[in-house]
């Protein structure tokens, strides 16, 4: 019995003697885009898709899909600007480029409601960093809605990348 009590005793001081890592923190530290940066990665894709003759919408969100900015170039379809808010989204909760995603657009979670497996929606990712994603829609293909997002997110980059 004294030993059992002994043995409780050792093992309550060590647990008070024990020190919080770090790692052990109780909070995170989440980036997000500020409301500059993410009207100049959306206005980044709508120019770069204006240099082509197309005019397309563009839908910023932060990492959780929620819109942070929404941009329709003035003749961009009405239904681009669902689009390209579904695209984010999507590239924004799989953490990867809708692009990669279009063989599972025929799958059960594919044909989720509000997912977008098409291509023009990419992540916004510097350094290791998850910022939240892009969507653009409009283009003639999802490939050129993909290079026009691309070049939206390119126009931050480096910006993201002296901040850290």
């Amino acid at each position: 019995m004294k030993q059992s009590k002994k043995l409780i005793l050792l093992f309550c001081l060590s647990l008070g003697s024990m020190s919080v890592q770090a790692d052990d923190s109780p909070s995170v530290t989440i980036k997000r885009l500020t409301l500059e940066s993410a009207n100049k990665v959306a206005m980044g894709a709508i120019n770069a898709c204006r240099k082509q003759g197309i005019q397309v919408s563009a839908t910023v969100v932060d990492r959780d899909g929620q819109v942070q900015v929404v941009i329709r170039d003035t003749l961009a379809p009405s239904v681009s600007v669902k689009i390209s808010r579904m695209k984010a989204y999507t590239a924004a909760n799989f953490t990867a480029d809708t692009s990669a995603m279009v063989s599972r657009a025929g799958t059960a979670i594919g044909r989720i409601e509000g997912l977008v497996m098409a291509a023009g929606g990419n992540i916004i990712q510097v350094g290791g960093v998850t910022y939240g994603a892009v969507g653009v829609s409009g283009a003639p293909s999802g490939k050129t809605d993909e290079a026009c997002a691309k070049a939206g997110i390119n126009a931050v980059v480096e910006d993201l990348e002296m901040a850290d």
